[in-house]
């Protein structure tokens, strides 16, 4: 069976194991039904995101126009700190961004490889921990806008890592940590503005199980700029990942508005 049509990255539904979807303008794969399946990946072109025109993809999906139009995919969206909706000042489309922004927003532990910190809005929660394919998440305070996420973060940088090793959390090379005991570290690091915000035990530590039949000792990472035609055994998915049996990932959000064919 051949499914056909524009990558978006996997959605995903809380479960034991989490549960993956890939979701097509006409259909649909649940990827957990397809572990120990043979799947031939092929590149078929590029359709942007945002426009919808074939146009080839520049980054997160968008053409080069979109990707420096758009207000999607703004600075802020890498860089909560540099949010402006609270004070009324537009990046590039105010109306957007205060819808985006100016909502609440958690700071939060998770543990993927190492301890990092990062910032999701509330309404992502728990989707944006288990596409960093997370182990373990905790929050560590929950703010009322996007700005305030990322003075927090910025602040928490200094102190612990804001970017997952990919490779560690593919090959499961993961540390145990207490993310409890971590967050009773930080209050002194807080800035003045969250202070109020603060509540050690307002959050409970949120354990997340991967489909993943067995972890590759060593990875090798596909691309479909190099290699528009593959073909593996899948055996496992983590984070926005494919995993297959020869130890090759293919990371489903680095390619989002390729067009593809699945052949099963």
């Amino acid at each position: 069976m051949t499914y056909a049509g524009t990558l978006n990255k996997m959605q995903s539904e809380l479960g034991n194991p989490i549960q993956y979807y890939l979701v097509f303008e006409n259909s649909f794969l649940n990827f957990n039904q397809l572990l120990g399946k043979e799947i031939e990946i092929v590149g078929d072109g590029f359709q942007c995101l945002n426009c919808l025109k074939e146009k080839k993809i520049f980054r997160q999906g968008f053409c080069y126009d979109c990707f420096y139009s758009s207000p999607a995919v703004g600075d802020w969206i890498m860089k909560p700190e540099l949010s402006t909706a609270h004070l009324g000042i537009a990046d590039r489309d105010l109306d957007y961004e205060s819808r985006v922004q100016l909502q609440p927003h958690t700071v939060y532990f998770a543990s993927s490889s190492e301890i990092k910190v990062g910032v999701t809005r509330n309404t992502q929660v728990p989707t944006r921990w288990i596409d960093q394919g997370a182990e373990k998440a905790l929050p560590i305070v929950e703010v009322p806008n996007r700005y305030l996420a990322g003075i927090t973060e910025v602040a928490l940088k200094n102190h612990y890592a804001d970017k997952t090793n990919w490779r560690k959390m593919l090959t499961n090379d993961i540390r145990d940590f207490n993310l409890l005991e971590e967050k009773s570290k930080v209050l002194d690091w807080l800035p003045n503005e969250v202070l109020d915000y603060f509540d050690l035990n307002a959050f409970k530590v949120v354990e997340l199980q991967y489909p993943v039949l067995c972890y590759p000792k060593k990875i090798v990472s596909l691309s479909l700029d190099k290699t528009p035609h593959y073909t593996g055994k899948l055996t496992g998915i983590k984070g926005q990942y494919l995993i297959f049996e020869d130890g090759t990932v293919f990371n489903i959000r680095s390619f989002e508005g390729y067009k593809v064919r699945l052949s099963i």
